[in-house]
């Protein structure tokens, strides 16, 4: 099989590993700089250079796409798609889940449960909006932030709307959350390739913060998955159609809850947390869907 990682960054963890694996199962792989790929569209074809050369004969691509990239890397998968690649995790899927308000749109639509959102742009609207909700606390986050940041936590009715002004205030789209205090500071990171939920880990904030992100100082633990969650991880994933996604979930007192889905997940913390190699799950799930 011919190869292509879409990544910015070679030395990259989950890119060196990506890469590792596939040449392990003997497959010819390349990194390429989405940033680099350049194209030509007409009604006699597609095609892709890059340094000079015109890609041709790949039979997979897997995009890394990172956010401050978005437009311009889902328009290269975009490309690949348009030649006729495979790719696990399509560029409309991708943008799907880059855009938090859109996803969870979209989950909601498919039944899966999750926090309650809010979303609003005029400032008259904001005391109602809040009501929606319930009492505070209240969760706003950014509608394209990642790995915690842009995300904070309101614990008084003013505050709420001292922060919904602070981001009107610099013309951010945001969302605002309900609180699930039963959560206790902890999220549950599903890795889901190719309908299977191959490895799981439960992250838990550092003291003094409700982020359970890694990258925000959070700890991470191996956790056996309920039936339900292991449902609802894989429904979240087909719902958005992704192959290789990274489903984050809460526990509720009404179940799992679907907190964001990720369609670039990093491989390192769960790889690390688990001991499961992701990597070679994720190559063996190509080898599958290419034949």
């Amino acid at each position: 099989m011919k190869l292509a990682i879409l990544s910015r960054n070679t030395r990259l963890y989950s890119t060196m590993r990506l890469l590792a694996a596939a040449r392990a199962r003997g497959h010819k792989t390349r990194v390429l700089d989405p940033l680099r790929c350049y194209m030509r569209i007409s009604n006699e074809g597609f095609a892709v250079h890059y340094g000079g050369r015109q890609l041709k004969g790949y039979d997979c691509v897997i995009p890394r796409i990172g956010a401050s990239i978005t437009f311009y890397g889902t328009a290269v998968l975009r490309q690949f798609e348009m030649m006729g690649v495979y790719t696990p995790s399509p560029s409309e899927a991708v943008l799907c889940a880059r855009d938090k308000l859109r996803s969870l749109q979209v989950l909601a639509s498919h039944g899966i449960d999750l926090p309650a959102t809010a979303f609003g742009d005029n400032p008259d609207d904001t005391r109602d909006l809040l009501d929606m909700l319930g009492p505070p606390p209240h969760v706003i986050k950014l509608n394209e932030g990642a790995q915690g940041a842009g995300v904070v936590l309101a614990e008084k009715l003013p505050a709420s709307q001292s922060v919904i002004e602070a981001f009107r205030g610099l013309y951010a789209n945001f969302l605002v959350q309900e609180f699930v205090r039963e959560a206790n500071g902890r999220d549950i990171r599903c890795f889901v390739v190719g309908g299977q939920v191959v490895a799981a880990m439960e992250r838990a904030a550092s003291d003094g913060d409700f982020r359970a992100n890694l990258h925000r100082g959070g700890t991470g633990s191996p956790v056996r998955l309920s039936a339900a969650e292991r449902r609802t991880a894989l429904r979240a994933a087909k719902a958005l159609g992704l192959g290789i996604a990274g489903v984050d979930l809460l526990r509720s007192g009404r179940g799992p809850l679907v907190l964001e889905v990720n369609g670039s997940p990093g491989l390192e913390g769960i790889e690390k947390v688990t001991g499961v190699d992701v990597a070679d799950a994720v190559i063996r799930h190509l080898e599958a869907a290419v034949g």
